[in-house]
């Protein structure tokens, strides 16, 4: 999965730790979404988005495409 999170956050002038403050999360949990560790919670992701004014598939793209049926 692709996360545009540090895109948005440097765009928004924030360092991982205010983020993290906003959010009410460490740095470290930051930082490890950013660099594709950890995938973040769904009521974390959601938070996320909120905070940037986006839905959750803008911020974390996911790539997979399900198997159609025939």
């Amino acid at each position: 999965m692709e996360n545009r999170v540090r895109e948005f956050r440097e765009g928004a002038g924030w360092s991982q730790g205010e983020l993290a403050r906003r959010l009410g999360v460490s740095r470290q949990t930051i930082n490890a979404v950013e660099t594709d560790k950890y995938d973040p919670s769904l009521p974390l992701a959601l938070r996320m988005a909120g905070l940037f004014g986006l839905e959750v598939r803008e911020l974390f793209i996911d790539h997979w495409v399900a198997e159609t049926w025939t």
